[in-house]
């Protein structure tokens, strides 16, 4: 009777303790990895706006020069911001997704290739197929460490070092991700757009970079760390609100055009 107790004790216990895991297992299968093909997304957040038609071609450019960019990459073990933006506006339908990133060295060796004869016949490389980025956004980053909630400013002012400078919160390296979205008209070079977001560590229900939900389960560290989920749905947030504010674009008139001397004239 003692063995048949221990026994069924054991049998309680290690049932108890496997199906915690394979709960997890089963949702872990059953997460959206989103994706986007064309016009198409999938497993997207349901909180990311969307339109029935793209606004123009874009490219994505990140300045990897900034301390932002170095605090990023060095002290939070994260990858370019670059793939994150370009799924959230091709789910998104806004904008087409054009290459201007190191893919351009592939596209270019081929057309190279091409003209070399190496190509086969009819692999159709030839000039004039290449498609415009109408437009350019350009993201960047400020990181607060201040449990006032504020933005700190500039990374310069911790050395670069704000990871190691301020203390873990909830979980984060930082306070608060606060990201910034720049829309530059490629034909002009007139900034036509610029849009804020923020993400705190209360912000990890959100759909995009959001704990076992949404639509970035193949971008590493974006999806499956702390500071990457924020800065995820804090790139997220921004982008709807400068979607939301291009519905509503307004072009800027200046008096005499465009750079053709303005209207604060110098004195004589």
């Amino acid at each position: 009777m003692k063995s048949a107790s221990i026994a069924a004790a054991l049998a309680v216990a290690l049932a108890a303790s496997s199906a915690p895991a394979q709960a997890q297992w089963s949702k872990k299968q059953n997460d959206p990895q989103g994706a986007a093909a064309g016009a198409n997304a999938k497993g997207a957040a349901a909180n990311l706006e969307y339109c029935d038609e793209p606004m123009g071609t874009i490219a994505v450019v990140e300045e990897q020069e900034g301390d932002w960019y170095r605090y990023l990459r060095t002290d939070l073990n994260l990858p370019s911001t670059i793939p994150v933006i370009r799924m959230i506006i091709q789910q998104s339908n806004c904008f087409v997704v054009v290459e201007r990133g190191r893919a351009m060295q592939n596209m270019m060796q081929e057309r190279a290739l091409m003209d070399s004869g190496e190509l086969r016949e009819g692999s159709s490389f030839g000039k004039g197929q290449m498609v415009a980025a109408d437009y350019t956004i350009n993201p960047s980053i400020n990181f607060s460490q201040s449990n006032a909630g504020g933005i700190g400013g500039a990374l310069g002012m911790f050395g670069g070092r704000l990871g190691a400078v301020g203390a873990v919160v909830g979980g984060l390296k930082f306070k608060k991700a606060e990201t910034m979205l720049t829309m530059i008209d490629n034909r002009s070079g007139v900034q036509i757009g610029v849009a804020q977001g923020n993400a705190t560590k209360t912000d990890f229900g959100l759909g995009i970079g959001g704990a076992g939900s949404g639509g970035f389960g193949a971008l590493g560290g974006y999806s499956s760390t702390p500071e990457g989920k924020a800065l995820a749905a804090a790139f997220a947030n921004a982008y709807n609100n400068l979607v939301r504010a291009m519905r509503d674009y307004k072009p800027q008139q200046v008096e005499g055009g465009l750079g053709k001397g303005g209207k604060l004239k110098v004195g004589d």
